[in-house]
């Protein structure tokens, strides 16, 4: 009987005994600052486009609160190098026509620096990630497969910077 009450006991605390911190890992690392970046492509709209999206889902994914650049603790800045559709999937046409395209794929490649603004470090760099979406052709659109390669840009800049944290 006193077993079960002590085993019971334990039970009941143990989980009081763990405790999360959500975070970088960086010693006093809490702010951010996302400078837009750099667009060397033909295609305006994707400055906003990846700003928008780091904006709104890089610092929470990172633990960091957003900061202006003069206070930040991290800055995130980089450039958009290139985008490019390509058809990986299509279907050669008959004597006389063009190829049918199943699929489209939307290429996005950036390259991203964050660094530590208080002794002016490269915490993290990629100089050439690259980050995929693909769409269907004949039911989907472009924005389809570019808001993936945006998704897929973010989860790698994440696991870059946390493999580095």
């Amino acid at each position: 009987m006193v077993r079960r009450l002590i085993l019971g006991a334990l039970l009941l605390a143990a989980p009081g005994c763990y405790s999360f911190q959500a975070g970088t890992g960086l010693t006093g690392v809490q702010t951010m600052a996302i400078l837009p970046f750099d667009n060397s492509t033909s295609r305006l709209e994707l400055t906003q486009d990846v700003q928008d999206i780091l904006l709104r889902q890089l610092p929470g994914s990172l633990g960091l609160r957003l900061a202006g650049e003069d206070v930040a603790d991290v800055v995130v800045r980089g450039e958009i190098t290139s985008y490019d559709l390509v058809a990986p999937n299509y279907r050669p046409g008959a004597q006389g026509r063009g190829a049918e395209v199943l699929q489209r794929q939307v290429v996005l490649t950036v390259a991203v620096e964050i660094l530590n603004m208080r002794d002016r470090t490269v915490l993290w760099r990629s100089s050439g990630l690259r980050a995929q979406g693909e769409y269907l052709e004949a039911s989907e659109t472009e924005d389809i497969g570019k808001a993936e390669a945006l998704e897929q840009m973010i989860q790698q800049i994440v696991d870059g910077a946390q493999s580095n944290w």
